[in-house]
């Protein structure tokens, strides 16, 4: 009786700890939570940004904000204080542009991601003909350096609305 009473007792310990017990998540599945949810992610981690030059700053010599523009719409880039050079190359105080549609700013210790909303100029491009849906967007540069990453502290233009027909 002692022994059953004992084993009843602890019942409810045993069931808890193998509620939280979690297991690994096979490969190619999506981690989730209890709910069944997906988890959240852990944060990547930073990786080493290069620095920029005291004063250097980037801008948009066109459009400008306000502007009503037609497709194609050229862009046209300007940067003082910095090399424009290729990605890849590694050279103090240079980089390449990343224009940014639509979109805030990524995390400045990661990579620019690389897709419709954050398009790269790793040719060293300063200027460009894109295609944008009429409309109203918005349009921002970020200077990345040669791993595309962005610069310590960040060399960011200001933010430009252009309206497209």
């Amino acid at each position: 009786m002692r022994i059953e009473l004992l084993i009843l007792s602890s019942l409810p310990l045993i069931l808890a700890a193998c509620a939280e017990k979690q297991e690994a998540t096979p490969a190619g599945e999506v981690p989730r939570d209890s709910a069944g949810a997906p988890a959240a992610e852990a944060p990547a981690a930073a990786l080493p940004r290069s620095a920029s030059a005291a004063g250097a700053r980037v801008f948009f010599v066109s459009p400008a904000d306000g502007d009503t523009v037609s497709n194609p719409v050229r862009v046209v880039f300007g940067a003082e204080g910095m090399a424009i050079v290729p990605a890849g190359e590694n050279r103090p105080h240079a980089g390449h542009h990343h224009l940014l549609i639509d979109t805030g700013l990524p995390e400045p210790g990661l990579p620019i991601p690389k897709d419709d909303r954050h398009v790269h100029f790793g040719d060293g491009s300063t200027e460009a003909e894109i295609t944008l849906e009429p409309g109203e967007h918005t349009l921002q540069m970020l200077l990345g350096d040669y791993l595309h990453i962005p610069h310590d502290p960040p060399l960011v233009s200001g933010r430009i609305t252009v309206i497209v027909e």
